[in-house]
């Protein structure tokens, strides 16, 4: 966990990979949780039958469940001791480059790539270079770029 204690602290990072995530398991729960609350069952996710006559033999993550880990898995490698609240501002950039088979675990690298100050409520807005990575592989299976405001 890296903890900051000031805006300025984390502005001195700029440029800097800051954080690594802990790794979290991508169940077959965890995936038909998602594909039900987001009415996304393709075959390919949710039915580990037919999948494994597919091309990659098993079911997968939804690309857009490891996306929506990152605040999750920000929270848990970065504090801003400071703030009283935060938000997800939106994203400029996001491909998923490769599969989460059923049963892996991913993590997080975040890479503060800019920050500037919010004048009115005092705050910051943080861009983020996020890579996540599926374990036992060199090849990510999502890159980001992640904006977040944090509020003090």
């Amino acid at each position: 966990m890296r903890a900051f204690k000031s805006f300025d602290d984390v502005l001195s990072c700029l440029g800097q990979e800051v954080a690594k995530s802990e790794w979290v398991s991508m169940s077959q729960e965890r995936i038909d949780r998602f594909a039900q609350a987001t009415e996304d069952h393709q075959w390919i996710h949710t039915d580990p039958v037919q999948a494994a006559k597919g091309p990659l033999k098993t079911t997968i993550a939804h690309g857009f469940l490891s996306l929506s880990l990152i605040p999750k898995l920000f929270e848990s490698s970065v504090s801003l001791e400071m703030c009283k609240m935060g938000i997800n501002y939106g994203l400029n950039r996001v491909r998923f480059t490769d599969v989460v088979p059923v049963g892996s675990r991913i993590m997080a690298n975040f890479l503060l790539s800019s920050a500037e100050r919010l004048s009115e409520p005092d705050g910051l807005q943080s861009t983020w270079d996020v890579t996540l990575k599926r374990e036992g592989s060199d090849k990510p299976v999502c890159v980001a770029q992640c904006v977040f405001r944090h509020y003090a």
